[in-house]
C-alpha cells in the first residue's frame, strides 16, 4: 500500500521561498508520474508540477508557476519536493502529493487528477502581499 505525506508549507511574504516534501512509501520500482496538485477555497484542485519517477526527468508544470516552481525527487530517499520561488498571493492554497499517476508515452499529465492513485492530506501555503 503507498502512503504519501507532505511537509514543509507556511506562511510567507510574497516573493519568498518555500520547499514542499513529500515523503512516500510502498513504492515499487515501475515507473509512474508523481506530481503536485493544489486547491485554493472555492476553487477547483489543478495540477501544479509533475515528473516521471522513474527518471526524474519529462517534467511539465502548469503555466502560471513556470519558471519560479521546480519539481523533484529523491530516489534514495523516496521523496518527491516542490520548490517554489518567488511566491505570489494566487500561490496560497492547499497543496497535494499525488502518486502512482499513469504515464503517456513516457510524460506525466496535469490535466486530470484522476490519472493519480494515491494523494496525501495536503499542506497549507498562504502567502500574503
Amino acid at each position: 500500500q503507498v502512503q504519501v505525506a507532505e511537509s514543509g508549507g507556511g506562511s510567507v511574504q510574497a516573493g519568498e521561498s518555500l520547499r514542499l516534501s513529500c515523503s512516500a512509501s510502498g513504492l515499487t520500482n515501475d515507473d509512474y508520474a508523481m506530481g503536485w496538485f493544489r486547491q485554493a477555497p472555492g476553487k477547483e484542485r489543478e495540477g501544479v508540477a509533475c515528473l516521471s519517477w522513474s527518471s526524474g526527468g519529462r517534467a511539465d508544470y502548469t503555466d502560471s508557476v513556470k519558471g519560479r516552481f521546480t519539481v523533484s525527487r529523491d530516489h534514495t530517499k523516496n521523496t518527491l519536493y516542490l520548490q517554489m520561488d518567488n511566491l505570489k498571493p494566487d500561490d496560497t492554497a492547499m497543496y497535494y502529493c499525488a502518486a502512482v499517476g499513469t504515464l503517456y508515452g513516457g510524460r506525466c499529465r496535469l490535466s486530470d487528477s484522476y490519472d493519480y492513485n494515491y494523494w496525501g492530506q495536503g499542506t497549507q501555503v498562504t502567502v500574503s502581499s
